[in-house]
């Protein structure tokens, strides 16, 4: 492709509302331009990335023997009340009503859809497993769209939905589908890690989200530094201390907060499902992990915190000042429970109690795990220590069991001639999320350092006087016909710009290997070449060029 016949619109100064790189760069190098909130177009240069990330999902898929097809992003009202999401799914769908008057909703997922047509095609457990999956636009009416294609309304997605007569079944397609993920973001070129997850409003029993591991992601993973452990903060296994409990060496004392030595705890006082306080206690340098504390049998869900009117209406005072009575129920994280000697808090400023020890001057609490992991806490898998990063979650599998099929009947005659529930699995990818986060993991202060899979360009030309020397024209032109005749895709800057200008705008839109041709370098028979991710460029015989660039544009699998 030649530059002059392509739209390539970069600018230098950094947009304003562009929080994160990614935004930044995807719209200083001309890749995507807002069209409203959360809404933007994908110009040349940014399809060619999106369309790369496309084609290695889709050959990955299909190797897995998942089948393609295509579902309608405008759904009826009429699936979502059956599958009775129509209201739990809150403000986030769109919904509106045609010239009829007909309900429908912009679809932000496809659970309902494609258990409508499976339970409509799909009539005997013959016919199972089945893997459909789809690359289709979804809507999601964020609150707040920010951080340009990473989080906005409209976006790019693969969903993928699995149908089986039992759960080994499903165990052993949801293993594929993990394997298969694996193979994509590592073609991607991306650092990435699967870990265990919450299912969140998709539901299910078991899921693992795909993270890049980036500086800027709004998710904390946690991840064994000798093992293969690995899951989101919310759901990383705190174990228990290694040693247990020591004896009481103090007697409890009240003294001022300024004076009392000894580990610290915190009190986290919560309703519990038979309407009274219930305390949770933490190490003071732990924070509680609600996700956790949520599932609990003891604890209301949804989570509500104990307020000073409940303290009122229940008549007994906030237990903030002053130990709890042995009627007051305490669950105790595993760290805080294998205290001894421990300061408990006391009320604003006044008095704290020291030297506090469980079974003797507090009842001994029921045991869970309550905290958020800290680095350097043991691997619950034994191998090593947890370190934490942030990641942005680009791939989310899970398993949803009979949630949807139930919901609306999807079932098949088996061995027997019985009607049964089928059981399910989803599978989704962020398409257009994988480049932003790609861009958050692979830049510079010069602009985009592309993984190769990703490249828009796998090689520039940048010839200097190109329409002014006849020799630097001709070099240029036939190394370009070179290229292309082996498959290389190539952007040939022929635009006359002034050298630095083309070489900023090449770094900026993170094109992996650049050469330059010059008279300079044309008269000792060699070209300039260098990498995006090398600083330095170097001289190279004008014959070898295409070997360097072939061994450098294929490289040995991981």
């Amino acid at each position: 492709m030649r530059a002059s016949e392509f739209h390539l619109s970069t600018t230098r100064e950094i947009p304003a509302g562009a929080e994160t790189i990614s935004h930044q760069l995807m719209l200083r190098a001309g890749m995507i331009r807002q069209l409203a909130s959360g809404l933007y177009t994908w110009l040349p240069l940014g399809l060619r990335v999106l369309r790369r990330v496309e084609q290695i999902v889709r050959e990955e898929m299909d190797r897995s023997g998942a089948l393609e097809l295509l579902m309608p992003v405008v759904q009826p009202a009429e699936l979502w009340q059956e599958s009775g999401r129509w209201e739990q799914y809150g403000p986030e769908l769109l919904r509106f009503s045609d010239r009829h008057e007909r309900p429908f909703c912009l679809g932000p997922t496809h659970e309902e859809v494609i258990t409508d047509l499976f339970r409509r095609e799909i009539r005997s457990h013959r016919q199972l497993p089945v893997n459909f999956y789809q690359i289709q636009t979804k809507f999601r009416d964020e609150i707040r769209p920010r951080f340009g294609v990473m989080r906005a309304r409209e976006f790019l997605m693969k969903d993928a939905y699995s149908f089986h007569l039992d759960k080994d079944c499903l165990d052993r397609t949801y293993q594929t589908m993990h394997a298969t993920y694996t193979r994509i973001f590592t073609r991607l070129g991306l650092n990435f890690r699967a870990v265990h997850a919450d299912s969140g409003s998709i539901g299910g029993s078991f899921s693992h989200e795909f993270h890049v591991l980036a500086d800027s992601g709004e998710d904390a993973i946690a991840f064994s530094t000798q093992g293969n452990y690995a899951a989101n903060v919310e759901l990383a296994v705190a174990l228990p201390p290694a040693d247990p409990r020591a004896a009481p060496t103090r007697p409890m004392a009240e003294v001022a907060p300024g004076t009392a030595n000894g580990p610290r705890v915190t009190v986290h006082w919560m309703m519990g499902r038979d309407g009274n306080p219930v305390g949770l206690v933490l190490r003071e340098e732990h924070s509680l992990n609600e996700i956790k504390a949520e599932k609990l049998p003891q604890l209301s869900a949804p989570l509500r915190r104990v307020t000073p009117e409940d303290w009122a209406r229940l008549g007994q005072g906030n237990p903030a000042a002053g130990l709890p009575g042995a009627d007051m129920a305490l669950i105790a994280d595993h760290a805080a429970a294998a205290l001894a000697d421990f300061v408990w808090p006391g009320h604003s400023d006044g008095p704290v109690w020291a030297g506090v020890n469980w079974g003797r001057d507090l009842p001994e609490p029921v045991v869970v795990d309550l905290r958020n992991v800290v680095p350097g806490d043991r691997s619950p898998d034994g191998e090593g220590t947890l370190e934490i990063a942030r990641g942005i979650e680009v791939g989310h599998i899970f398993q949803l069991g009979t949630k949807y099929s139930a919901a609306l009947n999807a079932q098949v005659l088996d061995e027997a001639g019985q009607n049964r529930v089928v059981t399910m699995g989803c599978y989704g990818i962020g398409v257009s999320r994988v480049v932003a986060a790609a861009i958050e993991q692979n830049h510079d202060e010069r602009g985009i350092r592309w993984p190769l899979a990703l490249a828009p360009f796998q090689v520039a030309l940048a010839p200097l006087q190109y329409t002014k020397s006849a020799a630097v024209r001709e070099a240029t032109d036939a190394l370009y016909a070179e290229l292309q005749s082996v498959g290389v895709t190539v952007l040939l800057d022929d635009r006359n710009l002034r050298p630095g200008v083309m070489f900023a705008d090449l770094e900026l839109i993170g094109i992996p290997h650049r050469i330059v041709i010059s008279e300079r370098t044309l008269s000792g028979g060699q070209v300039e070449y260098q990498a995006r991710h090398e600083e330095n460029a170097c001289l190279v015989d004008r014959a070898d060029i295409l070997p360097l660039l072939q061994s450098a544009l294929n490289p040995p699998e991981r």
